[in-house]
């Protein structure tokens, strides 16, 4: 009999596991020493306008995957939410956000 794959399937039988932040759309919560924040990734197929990464002043340009954050507590709007590379969003500790003039 062949065997049946069932990927997402959690053990106790809930509904499968979902990635947040993947291309569905949804947010997963990320915790640090400047707050919590709600990140989606955004897949290069899905990014179809310009953007400037606050980490490093620079484009995204469509295309480039990149992640959208904001804050995680009720105070956050969509006036809130942020474009970052991937790797300015994780070096922020070490790099503040800034603007070139």
């Amino acid at each position: 009999m062949p065997r049946r794959n069932r990927p997402g399937r959690r053990s106790d039988g809930g509904p499968p596991d979902r990635e947040l932040g993947a291309a569905t759309g949804w947010a997963r919560a990320e915790s640090g020493a400047d707050g919590d924040w709600l990140v989606r990734t955004v897949p290069g197929s899905q990014a179809t306008k310009f953007y400037r990464c606050p980490g490093c002043d620079h484009e995204i340009r469509p295309g480039t995957p990149h992640v959208v954050v904001w804050p995680a507590d009720e105070t956050g709007s969509v006036a809130d939410r942020r474009h970052w590379h991937r790797a300015c969003w994780d070096a922020r500790a070490r790099r503040r956000p800034h603007r070139r003039w």
